[in-house]
């Protein structure tokens, strides 16, 4: 016999799975929407490069720009979230974002390409930076596999892009190519319209959280410059692979297939990183961060030794230590802290400065590429890189979070 008490606990069942669903599809739809004005040039520098005159280090910052925004921007998170809410300022980033790539759409100039890279920029970045705080208060304990989500949808969307923008290109010239992105978006921000219009704003920080200072902080800054460096190869193979394959004898359109190829590895690393570091009893993601960066280096070895022989397998290890470096370092700064707010700031912080020096990544490749007529120097730089953040991973243990955390709360 069904009781009333029975029904309203079914009710509230199906509703409370109604709403984690909807929140973790939204979720997955802002990350697809993160990548693509970064990765649907690269397999199209080529035709940018014919027609606009920009060499590669001017190039270069249609990948650095963005990532310079993403540093900012996360640095003024917090000021920018009191200003503007969650919700407001997420949708006001998706517009930013439809727009930088409507214009792209319209206007092929280096002016333009330059402006939207940074408009673009600043919206990808302040998503970035209200995305983590925001998933590990809304999904708790299940923070990690809907990071994991998050990641796998924002390397999706770079995949995604740098698949289907030669192949529109071909049909409509290379800004069609670029600027169609902005129909994502759209559909987007009217889904997040639509769902949280009516939401109630977050409570207010706490007194102990204000009190939170991570630029006080060693393990933050140690943080920010181990995020920074692990991902460092993402901006450089999002701009410069197809390119580098391009220069091998290979097709644009094959260029971006292997960068296509590449993501399709960086999804799944960061979807079973993620859910193995769910199943740990612990928080210490050492051993996974391991396995990730040992992947990378492993990729960019190949791409040096044996780039074409063996193209798919370094393409797709590399992929999959890029992919998991990512999701793994946003819930290594997420474990630091309980309070979702307070680790919300830290990943913020960690995000600004390590976006920072993604930032220059691309622009020291190309500038290498410049300097030796090859991307050699760059993947080598890369795993030598690589190689001094597997000795960091140890400093990682979760035993002593709460000491080295201590000093940067009142």
């Amino acid at each position: 016999m069904t009781t009333p008490g029975n029904t309203a606990s079914r009710t509230a069942a199906h509703t409370e799975t109604l709403q984690f669903v909807g929140g973790l599809l939204l979720i997955m739809a802002l990350g697809l929407n993160l990548r693509p004005l970064l990765a649907s040039a690269s397999p199209l520098m080529g035709d940018i490069r014919a027609a606009t005159g920009l060499g590669y280090g001017v190039l270069a910052w249609l990948t650095t720009l963005p990532f310079l925004c993403m540093g900012a921007v996360a640095l003024a998170s917090g000021r920018l979230q009191r200003l503007l809410g969650e919700s407001r300022g997420i949708m006001l980033s998706l517009a930013a974002i439809g727009v930088a790539c409507a214009l792209r759409q319209l206007s092929g100039t280096g002016t333009t390409l330059l402006s939207t890279a940074l408009l673009g920029g600043a919206g990808i970045a302040l998503i970035q930076a209200l995305v983590p705080g925001l998933v590990k208060r809304r999904f708790g304990a299940r923070m990690p596999l809907v990071m994991g989500l998050y990641s796998a949808s924002l390397m999706s969307g770079g995949g995604l892009s740098a698949w289907v923008s030669p192949r529109l290109a071909e049909i409509g010239g290379w800004q069609l190519g670029v600027g169609i992105w902005w129909v994502p978006a759209l559909v987007t921000l009217a889904g997040w319209f639509m769902i949280f219009r009516r939401r109630a704003a977050p409570p207010p920080e706490t007194a102990a959280i204000e009190g939170v200072r991570p630029w006080r902080l060693k393990r933050a800054w140690l943080l920010a410059l181990y995020f920074g460096v692990i991902n460092a190869g993402y901006s450089s193979v999002v701009t410069w692979l197809p390119v580098y394959y391009q220069e091998l004898g290979r097709s644009a359109v094959a260029g971006g297939r292997l960068l296509a190829w590449m993501t399709i590895f960086q999804v799944l690393a960061a979807l079973v990183m993620p859910m193995l570091a769910q199943r740990q009893k612990t928080a210490d993601r050492r051993w996974l961060l391991g396995v990730s960066l040992a992947a990378q280096l492993t990729g960019y070895l190949g791409l040096i030794f044996m780039p074409q022989s063996l193209a798919l397998l370094w393409n797709a290890i590399a992929g999959f230590g890029l992919g998991a470096c990512f999701s793994l370092g946003l819930i290594l700064a997420l474990d630091h802290l309980p309070d979702a707010r307070a680790a919300g700031r830290l990943a913020a912080f960690m995000q600004g400065f390590g976006f920072m020096l993604n930032a220059m990544s691309p622009w020291i490749s190309g500038t290498l590429r410049e300097m030796t007529g090859s991307f050699i120097a760059a993947w080598a730089l890369l795993a030598v890189v690589i190689v001094a953040m597997l000795l960091v991973t140890l400093r990682f243990s979760p035993k002593r979070y709460a000491q080295v955390m201590r000093d940067g709360v009142k």
